[in-house]
């Protein structure tokens, strides 16, 4: 019964968990400057992460393999997030910025070819054009369309793909919960320097700001991963992977019943083009680690 229940609950809850980051990143950026956001939302994971891996006595690197875990963190967390946070404060859509981030795979693939030696099939490049279709599709038709916006995302994903591939050249064996706590525990007084450089420090909304935090921590950061981690010990990897097709779907959903985002025709079809690039560049791509299928920790 139990098992059954996870089958079943247990992946449309991640989804949900997953793509509502999303939106409390949008909120949390709309109360606050988003480098400030960042900060105190790493500062508060790095904590509840770490006393989780404690916990758990989870196996922390060492030596060189340590090195290579902050490089990962600074990738995937730092260079992801400070940049998906500022396109939000450039009013990019979280349906737009969910569909970037759910091209990693595609672009993922495209640097396994050249750093890992894998091929890059042609349903892979087709999909790769007709997921940057999709995005296409779903930004000319913004209201409040931002150029830097875009671009900050594209350096997100570009962290996030990097980030994945290089854990799975240098790291592929480092306990996940160990070093997603290290991730944002590294990129803690990183992002604390760019806020402090940008002296950029006051709140518009605290109440909105404090919920923002708390479920992106309680619930993103940690129920997501923790309900990742289960779904990884009884399912594979790509069945796992193909959760994160529908979190583009769901996120403008959410967007547009939350936060009031609009949902307009040529975004559904934005999103709907970019969901099947998405799932044929996957197709024979790079299965997911559990780190890279863990992260980013939602945004």
């Amino acid at each position: 019964m139990k098992s059954r229940v996870l089958d079943t609950v247990a992946p449309t809850a991640f989804i949900l968990m997953w793509s509502s980051a999303f939106i409390a990143g949008i909120i949390g950026v709309g109360a606050a400057p988003p480098l400030l956001v960042l900060f105190v939302r790493f500062g508060l994971a790095a904590i509840a992460l770490t006393l989780y891996a404690l916990a758990v006595r989870a196996v922390w690197p060492r030596g060189g393999q340590l090195g290579h875990v902050l490089v990962v963190g600074l990738l995937m967390q730092l260079v992801q997030f400070a940049a998906f946070y500022t396109a939000m404060a450039e009013h990019v859509s979280a349906a737009v910025i969910s569909l970037v981030q759910g091209l990693n795979p595609v672009v993922i693939a495209l640097f396994a070819g050249r750093v890992l030696g894998e091929t890059v099939t042609p349903r892979q490049w087709l999909g790769f054009g007709i997921g940057g279709a999709g995005v296409g599709l779903a930004v000319v038709d913004q209201s409040a369309f931002s150029l830097s916006g875009l671009i900050f995302c594209v350096f997100g994903l570009l962290g996030l793909s990097l980030g994945t591939v290089y854990q799975k050249r240098f790291a592929p064996a480092v306990d996940p919960r160990a070093a997603t706590a290290l991730h944002v525990a590294v990129s803690t007084p990183a992002v604390g320097l760019m806020a402090l450089l940008r002296s950029d420090f006051h709140v518009y909304d605290a109440g909105r700001l404090a919920g923002s935090l708390a479920w992106m921590v309680l619930v993103n950061s940690m129920g997501a991963f923790l309900l990742l981690n289960a779904l990884l010990r009884r399912w594979d990897t790509t069945r796992v992977g193909r959760l994160f097709f529908a979190t583009p779907v769901v996120t403008a959903l959410l967007a547009w019943v939350v936060i009031d985002q609009p949902l307009r025709p040529l975004t559904i079809g934005g999103l709907a083009v970019g969901v099947i690039g998405m799932v044929l560049a996957a197709r024979g791509s790079v299965a997911p680690t559990k780190q890279g299928a863990r992260e980013p920790v939602p945004a």
